[in-house]
């Protein structure tokens, strides 16, 4: 790292953040604050620990893991292993998930090194320091952490929202806004994964997704899923178990993988969660259930190449080998993925051959499971923070948020790279901080007979999202209130409704060619071979499906 946070000293008062990982690639939150003369560890979702190690002494007095998930958690057992009498806290569902990040470990070889803490009770843990924990939601047992130091001349207030959701999901309750409304940190360390982009209801998002697959049931495909080992997997069967369009189906539904210890973590928990979830499991399992229908049922190994025979639904772990399930004999695929909404590169999965044989379709989905910008600005204006740090995002889409007006007149924005440090100095006036650089493009509309141009600066092309928006050339356009959205159309839309198109028989492509199978050419002699096709491509070695008259 490039700069190191002063070491502990009982005369300072200051209050800086050294961040050593803040989401923007695909690498973890780990977080170091100093209050005073205590340094606080937020998180360790670090792969590579050196920067921790590099002083050879204990990084800090006491680390707080807000949640379970690997981004958070996965390098806190690495860490316990370095520093044994570093002492770690999360809460009490948060220590009982930890586990699922270290699979490959037979569970004796993985010690209770986590320390449960209680809900909206504080905790000291050294002269002058202390800890509360509010329910996040986003996953069980995950917490938002208020730090409070009191000094020798003033005291200091950290919040950390970790991931947060404010909505209510299948399994867990939103974050509580009114408990924190009074708090007003002096710091709020806030997540910012979606931006500024604003979300339909929770319900509507459910209910979007839901009747994706019933189409794609009623069409006989057969539809995989690929999810983390807990969130969004138990979200998803709870709601297929309890939405109106699935309840008494006569259908089966298959858990492989972590996904399905993550549903057995998730019965130990049963007590721990909503009022509503323990009411249904009264009267029914919660997911292990081969008596009401749809069934859901564990997958054993040896049957993943045959339960596509029929339709079907299987939750599989989110690097789950595809071909494992989308094998000959199987029915139709639909892959559904869920939205990535943090980095500015998604992965390629246009890159998934299946055997020629096979017709696969691929698609993505939101379920979201952080607040939106409408949340996390009202969030802010809730807490009236002094500074703001926004982090678990990619640098543009904080950048959005930094660059909202409403935020630059109140608060001190900030959107550290890993490494930076940030100090925090807390006065009684505010300087309004140096805007961000504009990031809003003055164009021209021009109306014509039968279309409408929008023409945009040439300067936009400098955001590195252009590339993955100007992609194939072609936009997306409906309205939101009174704005219009424009969306680029990515090559996997296009291929998805290419294999849909319906194209006249008389004509001479790749929808009418006895080659193409599966969305793409298997022609040897075609230099289409082995590439993904849309029903109106065409190549000189074109061979009709059927005869011609």
């Amino acid at each position: 790292m490039s700069q190191r946070p002063p070491a502990s000293s009982h005369g300072n008062e200051d209050l800086v953040c050294l961040p050593y990982g803040v989401g923007h690639t695909d690498e973890g939150i780990c977080l170091l604050v100093r209050m005073g003369p205590y340094r606080i560890l937020l998180d360790c979702g670090l792969t590579d620990l050196s920067p921790l190690q590099a002083s050879g002494k204990l990084p800090a007095d006491v680390v707080l893991c807000s949640h379970a998930h690997s981004d958070h958690a996965k390098g806190l057992l690495s860490l316990h292993q370095a520093f044994p009498q570093l002492p770690i806290y999360a809460s009490e569902v948060t220590t009982q998930l930890l586990p699922l990040n270290w699979s490959h470990l037979e569970p004796k070889d993985i010690p209770q090194f986590c320390h449960a803490l209680p809900w909206r009770s504080p905790v000291e843990f050294q002269d002058g320091l202390c800890a509360e924990l509010f329910p996040a939601g986003h996953l069980p047992g995950a917490a938002a952490i208020l730090l409070t130091y009191t000094g020798l001349y003033r005291s200091y207030t950290i919040l950390y929202t970790g991931d947060f959701f404010l909505s209510n999901s299948r399994l867990v309750e939103g974050l509580p806004l009114d408990a924190l409304r009074t708090i007003a940190p002096d710091v709020l360390i806030v997540e910012g994964s979606y931006g500024t982009a604003r979300h339909p209801h929770r319900r509507q998002q459910e209910n979007q997704l839901m009747d994706r697959i019933n189409r794609a049931i009623a069409q006989e495909q057969s539809i995989l899923l690929p999810v983390p080992a807990v969130g969004l997997g138990q979200e998803l069967l709870m709601l297929l178990r309890s939405h109106h369009l699935f309840t008494g189906r006569n259908l089966d539904i298959w858990v492989d993988g972590t996904v399905a210890v993550g549903c057995d973590a998730y019965l130990e928990l049963l007590p721990n969660l909503p009022a509503s979830v323990q009411n249904f499991a009264r009267h029914q399992p919660l997911f292990w259930d081969e008596r009401v229908r749809p069934r859901v049922r564990r997958l054993n190994p040896e049957l993943r190449g045959s339960v596509g025979q029929s339709p079907c639904i299987i939750l599989t772990d989110q690097t789950a080998d595809f071909s494992e399930y989308c094998q000959p004999g199987t029915r139709p695929w639909l892959i559904l993925l869920p939205q990535q909404p943090r980095y500015s590169v998604s992965p390629d999965f246009s890159l998934i051959t299946p055997h020629p044989s096979l017709l696969i379709q691929v698609e993505s989905y939101l379920l979201a499971q952080h607040s939106d910008g409408i949340g996390t600005t009202q969030l802010i204006h809730n807490l009236r923070p002094k500074h703001v740090i926004f982090i678990h995002g990619s640098p543009t889409y904080l950048g959005d948020l930094t660059g909202l007006e409403e935020l630059q007149n109140r608060y001190h924005l900030h959107s550290p790279a890993a490494g930076t440090l940030v100090e925090l100095p807390i006065g009684e006036t505010f300087v309004q901080p140096a805007a961000p650089t504009e990031t809003n493009y003055e164009g021209e509309l021009t109306e014509l007979e039968t279309v409408v141009t929008i023409a945009l600066p040439d300067a936009i092309r400098a955001d590195p999202r252009w590339q993955n928006f100007a992609d194939t050339g072609l936009v997306e356009a409906r309205w939101q209130g009174e704005e219009l959205v424009l969306r680029g159309l990515s090559q996997r839309e296009l291929l998805a409704q290419g294999s849909n198109a319906r194209v006249r028989v008389d004509v001479e492509c790749c929808g009418n060619c006895v080659h193409m199978r599966g969305q793409r050419c298997w022609n040897p002699a075609s230099p289409l071979y082995g590439f993904k096709v849309t029903t109106e491509g065409y190549c000189p070695v074109f061979e009709p499906t059927q005869p011609s008259s």
